[in-house]
């Protein structure tokens, strides 16, 4: 049986202290439909450009990895190639890593489509919104632009509506 690939913009990289809380892993996957204006990671938008990873080989160097305390998931757009990252997630799960995810679709447009929803599931925390370049303000933590929200994925899908994560609070205070 052939290896499960991701087609990610690098490999994994490990101590971020900006893409969520804590310490933190993250996967800059390649390919993004939004091509929003002003985007941080332009170079992720082309799905043929980056590299493909084993996901099995990514889940060893995840679970292996003894000073994170989380992974996120970012790009280019993480939910074009959810069928991939679900292992990775279960698998961040499983070691008790607080998993987030940054999308330019909204909360809303992921509950909608099956196969981004088994990812979401698997969510502590969705940052959703394309980035709005008449919207970015550099005082904002853990997003670019205020349109985004940062949302606490389990509350939400509890209540069946979209709740800010207690990330967002201090940000809504600069809106």
């Amino acid at each position: 049986m052939p290896k499960q690939m991701v087609r990610l913009a690098s490999p994994l990289q490990l101590d971020s202290f900006v893409d969520g809380p804590g310490v933190r892993m993250v996967l800059w996957t390649q390919g993004c439909p939004h091509h929003c204006e002003g985007c941080h990671n332009p170079q992720t938008h082309d799905p043929q450009q980056g590299t493909l990873f084993a996901v099995d080989d990514l889940i060893e160097q995840i679970v292996h990895e003894p000073l994170q305390t989380g992974l996120t998931f970012s790009g280019g757009e993480p939910f074009w190639q959810s069928d991939k990252l679900i292992p990775i997630a279960k698998a961040a799960k499983e070691k008790g890593l607080s998993l987030w995810a940054y999308s330019g679709y909204t909360f809303e447009q992921l509950l909608a489509d099956d196969e981004k929803r088994r990812l979401l599931e698997l969510l502590d925390v969705v940052v959703d919104g394309r980035f709005v370049m008449e919207q970015k303000d550099y005082r904002l933590k853990f997003k670019g632009s205020r349109n985004q929200r940062i949302v606490d994925v389990p509350a939400s899908l509890k209540e069946g509506k979209v709740i800010l994560s207690s990330y967002d609070a201090d940000n809504q205070k600069l809106q």
